[in-house]
């Protein structure tokens, strides 16, 4: 594509605001960041689409998101009648611009004869799941970036299971959206328009309460929790985003007296005023929390990001101090303590199974198997683990109980097919609860489990790439491992090599190749001689690729000293 051809297209289009003009007229001179700007349209993938939010094709708008809606519609229409009646369930998080993008995608279906549902204000990602789910809509949008920093928006797309927009499904409005000029092809209608006519439909506190049911429908110990409830507190804060009414909502029915939420974190902010990046993932966020924890005496803190599909948890350790559980080691705690509760209650269905992803912690098939439940792995992505769901519940192979991955999402229930931070919040805190009626902590909890089923440890490596020149640099260093992929990694011999992208094992020794059952993504695995792998895959959502460590010690501290081994390679690879 021609990025300077492009930029004069649109610095010259009638539908451009005076204001984004003057925006692109203020880039004439920097042809650099023309570039990053026109080069290409954002990559319309299973995730659907995130950038920065700017005037430009390579980023977040709202031209971009008409764009991306009309491709999505084409797609739906192409389902027939049925399909446009059922229709779409639109939602949106806190993010700035997010609502006015979500109303611009719903005029654009409407435009297009299909019935639209949208959420009159922010809510949680699992509810828009659910309201797909519940109201038996075709497709559904998302309006946001999740976790991102305050200058990103994104725009998820899902199909009529609930979950993410499958990868054929997704391939249809890639190919439809390179046919689908920009500004000349969209069809779009008044917001007030649509209402009126009845073909764009507002979702309020009705839906909030169906959504709510199911997942109160989820606790398995009430009992012990009120046992616990007058000695029990907690901290919660939603970094200023969706989770700020619905989690304190299923806690205080949960029957926790003693919620402390943080009060400037539970102010809705798109500008995340308190923190450098709204992400349970980074432990410097909680630090408004550590102080209120501090204040009141708490053992356990929860946050929930901004979309309100990710939880993260910080535990009080022996010393009394706060620190962080990773989401691997969060999954795991979840797990064994779910299978116990189900177990106690009489709950646990004969063929449960668990579900991970490739870069999970391998500590969950441990506990799985150990507790005879069966542990399947996917790709990265709820909607491969939807998928597997779907189709082990379909065939009567199993019936699962949890799904998660290292990124600190959880799935729980068969009322949503994405991460929910609603439910994975309150059987977080039926937990915490349940361990401290045995006179225990989380972390007392997280030590027993690691005596229990061995010490594992994992770390994971962001190899941070921005920009065009980034693009290319990902891509090379995938090229590199695959073709000249080392013998031996910090002085551990390479057993053998796993490429997800062509399905084949390779034997490091002998060369000799086999196949396996996944296959069709960009990730490369390295399985070395002491049981450790090493997985490298480029983010699907951001600009950067992620190298997993995934390793096991005979104690904390070997464990421990093979991650740090590790990780001096890792590093290794940004040279």
């Amino acid at each position: 594509m021609d990025f300077m051809k492009e930029y004069e297209k649109w610095l010259h289009s009638p539908v451009l605001s005076d204001a984004e003009r003057a925006e692109l007229e203020a880039i004439k001179d920097d042809p650099k960041e023309i570039e990053n700007r026109f080069f290409g349209p954002l990559e319309f993938g299973t995730a659907g689409l995130r950038g920065t939010m700017c005037v430009g094709l390579h980023n977040m708008n709202i031209h971009v998101i008409r764009w991306a809606t009309q491709g999505f519609a084409d797609v739906i229409a192409a389902e027939g009648e049925e399909g446009k009646q059922r229709g779409i369930a639109i939602c949106m998080d806190c993010r700035n611009n997010s609502y006015e993008f979500a109303k611009a995608a719903a005029e654009v279906c409407a435009a297009n004869g299909i019935h639209v549902r949208i959420f009159e204000s922010l809510r949680p990602t699992p509810e828009l799941s659910f309201a797909v789910r519940q109201y038996h809509c075709q497709a559904g949008i998302n309006v946001t970036a999740s976790h991102n920093p305050k200058e990103y928006n994104g725009y998820k797309v899902y199909w009529q299971d609930g979950a993410q927009l499958p990868p054929q499904h997704a391939d249809a409005v890639a190919k439809r959206l390179a046919e689908v000029d920009i500004f000349n092809d969209i069809k779009s209608m008044p917001y007030e328009e649509g209402v009126k006519a009845g073909i764009i439909e507002v979702m309020g506190a009705e839906t909030d309460e169906l959504f709510m049911n199911n997942v109160l429908g989820m606790i398995n110990d009430k009992e012990v929790v009120a046992k616990v409830a007058d000695s029990f507190k907690m901290v919660y804060t939603p970094f200023h985003g969706c989770g700020y009414k619905m989690v304190p909502q299923a806690l205080k029915a949960l029957g926790i007296k003693h919620l402390i939420c943080e009060p400037k974190q539970m102010v809705i902010d798109g500008d995340f005023p308190t923190v450098a990046s709204p992400n349970p993932e980074n432990p410097e966020g909680f630090y408004l929390a550590i102080d209120l924890a501090k204040e009141n005496d708490v053992d356990f803190i929860l946050g929930t990001d901004p979309d309100s599909d990710r939880v993260g948890i910080m535990i009080r350790d022996k010393n009394g101090e706060y620190c962080p559980v990773t989401g691997n080691q969060t999954g795991v705690l979840l797990l064994d303590y779910l299978i116990g509760a189900m177990k106690r209650a009489g709950t646990l269905p004969e063929n449960a199974v668990a579900i991970k992803t490739i870069v999970t912690t391998e500590m969950a098939r441990k506990v799985a198997e150990s507790n005879g439940v069966t542990c399947f792995d996917t790709f990265t992505g709820f909607k491969f683990m939807a998928e597997k769901k779907n189709a082990l519940e379909a065939s009567g192979e199993g019936k699962v109980i949890f799904s998660y991955e290292e990124s600190y999402g959880y799935m729980l229930g068969d009322y949503v097919r994405d991460k929910d931070a609603v439910t994975a919040s309150l059987l977080l805190t039926e937990m915490a609860a349940w361990y401290a009626s045995q006179g225990m902590t989380l972390f007392d909890a997280l030590e027993a489990l690691y005596k229990k089923y061995g010490y594992y440890a994992e770390k994971t490596h962001n190899l941070v790439m921005p920009g065009l020149d980034g693009l290319k640099d990902m891509a090379n260093l995938m090229k590199n491992l695959r073709e000249n992929p080392p013998k031996e990694i910090s002085g551990t011999k390479v057993a053998a090599y796993k490429d997800y992208k062509a399905g084949t094992v390779t034997d490091a020794e002998t060369g000799a190749q086999t196949t396996m059952e996944l296959s069709g993504s960009n990730v490369f695995r390295f399985e070395l001689a002491d049981g450790t792998s090493i997985i490298a895959r480029p983010s699907g959502t951001e600009p950067k690729i992620k190298v997993y460590i995934l390793t096991k010690g005979a104690d904390a501290a070997e464990a421990a000293a093979n991650v740090e081994k590790y990780s001096q390679w890792v590093a290794g690879l940004r040279k």
